[in-house]
């Protein structure tokens, strides 16, 4: 069994999984299960504050949350790549607590092959930075280890990532574009 099979697998059972993306490695798992983002809320210590979803295509984001034009331009121009784009609103099918009881929700597409490929085999998945609320930033695959241990079912090592930095994260609920956290990309206009 390859790992992307293994990584599938794991994600059907509610397990979860680090693996690689072009920011940092991210947490993996099943984002319509609520007992699967409860665990993740367990793991990194973190508050009740929104999980984005990393998905592999502009189809998927329309299965979970509804696109204005302005989420539509900045999609088609950054995506795949470093930017999480927080949309409203999110649909039926997304747990309340995945979005901390928000209608808003952050989607991601990392431009990582290995991210991608386990996506498209699975589905969407969460997308959170694998480490401990305000813990080191999860560059590599060990710094992930150190924190979280035994409590993850499967790391996935792709090497330091691509930026070594969060994704900025963008606010275009409203159709204006609003950033919210400035990460690798520092400035995005319409």
């Amino acid at each position: 069994m390859d790992v992307i099979e293994k990584a599938v697998e794991i994600l059907k059972n509610n397990g979860l999984i680090v693996y690689p993306t072009d920011t940092l490695y991210g947490i993996g798992g099943n984002p319509f299960n609520e007992k699967v983002i409860k665990k993740i809320f367990e793991i990194k210590k973190r508050p009740n504050v929104p999980i984005s979803v990393a998905v592999s295509k502009m189809d998927m984001i329309k299965k979970i949350a509804y696109l204005n034009s302005t989420a539509i331009r900045i999609c088609e121009k950054f995506l795949p790549g470093p930017v999480t784009i927080v949309l409203l609103k999110k649909k039926k099918n997304v747990p309340a607590l995945l979005t901390a009881n928000s209608e808003k929700i952050g989607i991601r597409i990392p431009d990582n092959k290995i991210a991608l490929r386990i996506i498209n085999r699975f589905g969407p998945v969460t997308c959170t930075s694998a480490n401990i609320h305000k813990g080191k930033n999860p560059v590599d695959i060990e710094t992930a280890k150190k924190q979280f241990g035994d409590k993850i079912s499967l790391y996935i090592d792709d090497g330091k990532c691509k930026y070594s930095k969060p994704s900025t994260v963008v606010d275009v609920s409203d159709g204006k574009i609003k950033i919210i956290r400035k990460g690798v990309i520092k400035w995005i206009k319409k």
